[in-house]
């Protein structure tokens, strides 16, 4: 039988360690949280990082919450430092699908595993991803471009915001399981592939949907296909890939925070129902949703299997098209 003082002192760890939990929740955080983005300022990732930190103050006991931008190696630099932080809450990180996904899957000598070595905490929203052609190719919807490329392996070419990012790996996925030749032509950057893609010098572009947008909307670029849940309401004749028979390939870019790994699980309640809170205002959806973005405020194990499922998925895109970092 268990003694009576082993209950007892049982009764008393239990209550111990209740009060702990709550003093914890309740007292954290008590000084600023600094939230690391892993690209340079003024892009999607930026914008989003940056509505959820100016509106969360109330709701993480009138403390600040700091962005910090670390650019470098499409994001793994950034990443990099987040999983080296204390476990403390006070250091935490924006997960994109190249941090997550694609750039550790693509390189090798990425220095964490995206899935052993962060405390995932909430996706915050995600966007749609566009293939859109120059408007002098010899299409204008997603049969007659499947049949040009289908008929002429090899002669025409994509521009991505870089080797390694989600546009990269996302449309190595299209090929892969299309059967089709289209020569990559990574840019540093969504904006100057872009700027080519207008210009016809780069006959197509898959592209964060946000940026591309405006000139699929001003007829300098023809929306073929895009990457998302549902259609997009500015572009209702625009079939998703779900729709043409490719729903492996309706995959979105996604915003999420996330921590080092050990992270105390009260914190990370406390964060995810902070940001949650603070998606609660109409203005701050407003402000998201006009980025093209979709709002997700999942659970922190939801979120978890996103990241597992992302990162399994383009690992096997780099293994099957045999993508090598140079």
């Amino acid at each position: 039988m268990i003694s009576k003082k082993l209950i007892a002192t049982l009764a008393a760890t239990s209550t111990w360690v209740l009060s702990s939990y709550c003093a914890t929740a309740q007292t954290y955080p008590s000084r600023p949280v600094k939230l690391v983005v892993p690209f340079a300022p003024g892009g999607t990732t930026d914008v989003i990082a940056r509505i959820i930190a100016g509106a969360i103050g109330p709701h993480i006991n009138g403390q600040s919450m700091i962005v910090e931008n670390r650019a470098g190696a499409g994001g793994g630099t950034g990443a990099t430092e987040t999983s080296m932080a204390a476990p403390d809450g006070y250091s935490l990180g924006v997960a994109t699908v190249s941090t997550v996904a694609t750039v550790p899957a693509f390189n090798p000598k990425t220095k964490y595993n995206p899935v052993t070595d962060f405390t995932p905490i909430i996706n915050i929203a995600a966007t749609p991803n566009i293939l859109t052609v120059h408007p002098s190719f010899p299409a204008k919807d997603f049969a007659g471009f499947m049949d040009a490329v289908k008929k002429n392996p090899g002669k025409y070419s994509y521009a991505s915001s870089g080797t390694a990012s989600i546009l990269h790996l996302q449309m190595e996925l299209f090929k892969n399981l299309t059967k089709t030749d289209i020569v990559h032509v990574p840019y540093s950057g969504s904006g100057p592939a872009l700027n080519d893609a207008v210009a016809g010098q780069v006959p197509m572009i898959f592209d964060n949907l946000p940026s591309s947008l405006p000139h699929a909307l001003g007829g300098k670029l023809v929306p073929i296909v895009v990457a998302a849940s549902t259609r997009v309401a500015a572009l209702p004749n625009v079939p998703t890939f779900t729709d043409v028979g490719i729903p492996e390939m309706d995959r979105m870019a996604f915003y999420g925070i996330y921590g080092p790994k050990g992270l105390p699980r009260d914190i990370v309640e406390a964060i995810n129902r902070a940001v949650k809170k603070t998606m609660e205002d109409a203005t701050v959806r407003k402000r998201i949703e006009d980025t093209g973005s979709i709002i997700i405020g999942n659970t922190p194990e939801e979120f978890a299997a996103q990241i597992k499922a992302e990162f399994e998925v383009y690992k096997k895109v780099v293994t099957e098209a045999n993508l090598k970092p140079d």
